[in-house]
């Protein structure tokens, strides 16, 4: 009876793989044609995406390469901030004096007129200039315009060193204070370095360093996009 069953059994499985539905063979032969046509468009769009960044990496290298970072200027450390959109300047004034300046990329612009009646675009940067005395005490704090040929102070205020817990009065409009005041506080900044030189000075490493982002930027998208 037993020998019977088992019998059974075995003749129901055979039924059942053996009476399963298959796949034609076309039908695998189509859908591996398929990947296989997938891929390739894929790895043509993308090879076309990298030839054509090697050609714009090639060309600017070729027209103008950039320079390498200019380590100091006058008495301020420069840190370049590799991959970053500003660049940090720092020195020592005095005995007890810090200031630290940080110094956007080419953050607008403005038409300017040219001698043959051309108009040309006058770039602006921002920087904020923070002098310490000591590791307590507050800061005071400069928020200028750079120009290529000069600083423009837009406001002053002091603050405490902690920026996330104090929000300072920013104070009125600089250019509504006293001329006189204002001088001062221009004559306070250029006798720190913060002045015409160090506005030009700005603008040329800020080329510089738009090339060199430009060509990071690059290089990062190619080598992302040849990563398997």
């Amino acid at each position: 009876m037993a020998h019977r069953i088992v019998r059974g059994l075995r003749g129901a499985v055979r039924t059942i793989v053996f009476h399963q539905p298959r796949k034609p063979l076309n039908q695998f032969l189509t859908s591996s044609t398929r990947n296989y046509a997938t891929d390739m468009r894929k790895s043509a769009f993308e090879g076309n995406i990298v030839r054509l960044i090697r050609n714009e990496i090639q060309y600017e290298l070729d027209h103008s390469p950039p320079p390498e970072p200019v380590p100091e200027f006058n008495s301020f450390k420069v840190d370049e901030r590799s991959g970053e959109q500003w660049i940090r300047l720092s020195r020592k004034f005095g005995e007890d004096e810090d200031i630290k300046i940080e110094v956007t990329m080419f953050d607008g612009s403005v038409p300017m007129k040219m001698h043959d009646d051309k108009e040309d675009m006058k770039l602006h940067v921002t920087l904020i200039v923070e002098i310490a005395k000591g590791k307590d005490g507050d800061l005071l704090e400069f928020i200028c315009s750079g120009w290529p040929d000069g600083i423009e102070i837009r406001n002053v205020f002091t603050r405490g060193h902690d920026r996330i817990k104090d929000q300072p009065y920013m104070g009125p409009k600089f250019k509504e204070l006293d001329d006189e005041l204002q001088d001062s506080l221009y004559d306070f900044l250029e006798a720190r370095g913060i002045d015409d030189k160090l506005a030009e000075f700005l603008h040329s490493y800020m080329r510089y360093k738009d090339k060199n982002e430009y060509l990071r930027w690059m290089e990062s998208m190619k080598t992302y996009i040849q990563k398997k």
